[in-house]
């Protein structure tokens, strides 16, 4: 099997890392992939660095690479554009975000879509995509073993309250959570929550937005806190598990624990490969 994967990020953001990780592991499976990616941008440089075959993503060089492989997996909206346009291969679509289906004829151009959550999966259906064409591929992060700090640390996509808080903001996620003693993980809207599962899989607790698929990922009082995104609500959580250093302990071991048995990059490979032999073989 040979898959031609397509990403036009043009950052490093939680897609572009399952893409890195998806290619790796179906490598170890015996698949070849070939990634187009925009040119110069950090998946692109990513994947070269590790070895993969990356070439820079277009129109006509994608027409140019359909040969020998089997079947066109897009990571993001426009590389689902350019897969919806060929029409020669079968076209998986990955979907990480909970935006609204706007485009009948583009959402209607591909065999299967990997949705990252049961959220993501309701939205695709809500718009019009049979359900028999969507399944739920959760995301994969490595298992990380970091000794945990004494800050608190925050990552917000859309919205503006952590620095009035004090909270310091991550820069970078991987790197920046030896120094966390909690992870406040906030936004309007979330797919999934690559970035909370990465903190989780270290055994950090998580404060998060109680919304979207972070709802599935964090059992409240369990695996994480989820709150309202209210400065006060915020503050009471950060609260509850510095008082109550047990609970936090608890909380981080249950979330890590998820993460293995739920989460990990084996599971989203196994899960992407069997639904890839599900396209070919339908």
């Amino acid at each position: 099997m040979r898959i031609l994967h397509l990403d036009a990020g043009k950052e490093m953001r939680g897609g572009q890392w399952q893409v890195l990780r998806l290619i790796e592991g179906l490598a170890a499976r015996g698949v070849e992939s070939t990634l187009l990616a925009r040119a110069g941008a950090p998946l692109y440089l990513g994947a070269r660095k590790q070895g993969w075959r990356v070439q820079p993503l277009g129109i006509t060089r994608l027409f140019s690479s359909l040969r020998g492989h089997d079947l066109i997996h897009a990571h993001d909206s426009r590389s689902h554009t350019l897969g919806a346009l060929v029409g020669s291969r079968p076209l998986v679509v990955a979907r990480r975000v909970a935006f609204p289906v706007t485009s009948p004829w583009k959402y209607g151009r591909a065999r299967l879509y990997l949705a990252v959550s049961e959220f993501v999966k309701g939205v695709l259906v809500a718009g019009g995509v049979p359900a028999d064409r969507v399944v739920v591929v959760y995301d994969g992060v490595p298992a990380l073993d970091v000794a945990h700090g004494s800050e608190i640390l925050g990552l917000e996509k859309d919205t503006a309250i952590l620095p009035a808080l004090g909270i310091k903001l991550i820069t970078n996620l991987e790197t920046d959570l030896a120094r966390a003693r909690m992870l406040v993980y906030l936004t309007e809207s979330e797919g999934l929550g690559s970035g909370a599962l990465l903190a989780m899989s270290a055994a950090i607790p998580v404060i998060a937005s109680n919304v979207g698929g972070l709802r599935e990922i964090i059992h409240h009082g369990e695996t994480g806190l989820l709150v309202a995104n209210e400065p006060a609500a915020i503050r009471d959580a950060i609260r509850q598990l510095q008082e109550d250093p047990a609970l936090s302990r608890r909380i981080g071991a249950a979330a890590r624990h998820t993460v293995l048995e739920r989460f990990s990059i084996a599971r989203m490979v196994d899960r992407t490969l069997e639904s890839y032999r599900q396209v070919l073989h339908s």
